[in-house]
């Protein structure tokens, strides 16, 4: 888990300046979420997503895009406001179980699946005595029913790959498979920068663009797959998953030379194995299992031409 980052000047400036603002056009009034919390909300969101450096200018403009009563109600929800719970609800209830038919595409299933959610979104764990709830990482910069969505279809890429993973050592079992292990293989050792400027490029993405990149490089899932769990088509995915892999091999390339690197040093780099980095790709796209469990490998989206 990443440290929070320091809040900077700029930022604690441009909060104080449109709390009042963002405060009433939040709602936060009848949810109960103080002035105060808010702000508190508002700069540890800004300062995550910010670059460092950004002045109080960029900072204004980078709240005034945030959802920010859709933001004040997820947060209330996490802190356990009955009345942000109940509008949350009445809003989005049916909308998860739709989201979740169309994934899972059969009745129960898809009652399971929102029922999983609703208990996470809801926090029914704790930790170090305070309860965990899901709903605690939106951070406003997109629709909550598109984050919603995404955590949904995130969740049944999971509950795939464990079911998969399960089958598929069943059925070898049962054929009289032995499994030894595996000869260790020796540990490249590939430019630092280069796994550096992955992390950042990667920990850089939204909760959406995690997902499909996941599901599709890491699970092997099919861009029809996808696209039905999103509810879009099959070609708007295609065409996500190209901008994305281009975005991220140029940012990646950019910040290796920033660092110093030759451009051409730097795109011998790029065709470095994905296994052989040490940043954590899947935790990285805010998946479960580690590398050494992938049963399907594609090569690492950051190094497609």
């Amino acid at each position: 888990m990443r440290d929070a980052k320091p809040i900077s000047a700029a930022v604690q400036s441009a909060v104080s300046g449109l709390l009042a603002e963002l405060h009433e056009k939040s709602g936060c009034e009848r949810i109960g979420l103080t002035s105060e919390s808010f702000g508190a909300i508002l700069c540890d969101v800004a300062s995550k997503y910010l670059p460092a450096g950004s002045s109080q200018t960029e900072a204004r403009t980078f709240l005034l895009t945030l959802r920010v009563e859709e933001l004040a109600m997820a947060r209330a929800c996490a802190a356990g406001n009955n009345t942000a719970w109940e509008i949350f609800l009445t809003r989005y209830r049916e909308k998860l179980y739709q989201s979740a038919l169309r994934i899972a595409r059969e009745d129960s299933a898809a009652r399971d699946l929102a029922d999983t959610l609703y208990a996470e979104l809801y926090g029914t764990s704790t930790r170090e005595g305070e309860r965990v709830s899901k709903l605690a990482s939106f951070t406003g910069r997109g629709s909550l029913e598109g984050w919603l969505r995404t955590v949904l279809a995130q969740e049944f890429v999971n509950r795939y790959r464990r079911t998969k993973r399960l089958v598929s050592l069943d059925e070898e079992g049962e054929d009289g498979a032995q499994f030894a292990a595996p000869e260790p293989e020796p540990v490249p050792s590939p430019d630092l920068r280069l796994e550096s400027a992955t992390d950042a490029a990667l920990a850089a993405l939204s909760s959406e663009e995690r997902m499909v990149l996941a599901a599709y490089f890491l699970d092997g899932r099919t861009l029809a797959e996808i696209a039905r769990m999103l509810s879009v088509h099959e070609s708007t995915i295609s065409r996500k998953v190209d901008k994305l892999a281009k975005s991220l091999r140029k940012k990646i390339l950019s910040t290796m030379i920033q660092q110093g690197m030759g451009r051409r040093q730097a795109e011998e780099a790029l065709e470095v194995d994905v296994r052989d980095l040490r940043v954590d790709i899947r935790r990285s796209l805010a998946q479960e299992s580690p590398p050494a469990t992938f049963s399907r490998k594609r090569e690492n989206p950051a190094v497609e031409p």
